[in-house]
């Protein structure tokens, strides 16, 4: 599989680099400049830039300035949701709700310090022909 990139518009591409680490086991891959840092967790590379400043995060041509924060996420699976969402809660991670049961699994969305979504999500377990759940 190909490495996929995704770019976050982030306030402070320094305050972000640990939530993404320290709380989602992301690796930083790059951080050649305040402004810009490129992270990876297998196939995924997600490119931090600071709103406003060069590169991705620099304005439109009518002055229009990224800004971070919407709906549009990234979902990172997570092997057991409540010990994950205890932990970030513990760090002060601030979440958009509590975690919502659908048909394929549980998910609650956390913010990462400039407001963008990430949906944390949990597969339901499902039982293999055969074996008992």
């Amino acid at each position: 599989m190909m490495t996929v990139s995704v770019r976050y518009i982030v306030d402070d591409v320094d305050a972000a680099i640990p939530f993404y680490v320290d709380a989602l086991g992301f690796s930083v891959a790059m951080h050649p400049a305040p402004a810009f840092a490129a992270l990876s967790k297998g196939d995924l590379r997600l490119l931090l830039n600071r709103a406003g400043a060069g590169g991705g995060g620099q304005s439109m041509p009518d002055g229009t300035t990224p800004s971070p924060g919407g709906w549009n996420r990234i979902q990172v699976e997570v092997e057991d949701l409540d010990a994950t969402v205890a932990d970030m809660r513990s760090k002060g991670c601030v979440f958009r709700s509590d975690i919502i049961e659908g048909i394929g699994g549980r998910q609650i969305i956390v913010e990462d310090p400039s407001g963008n979504p990430v949906e944390l999500f949990e597969a339901t377990r499902r039982a293999e022909p055969g074996r008992s759940a």
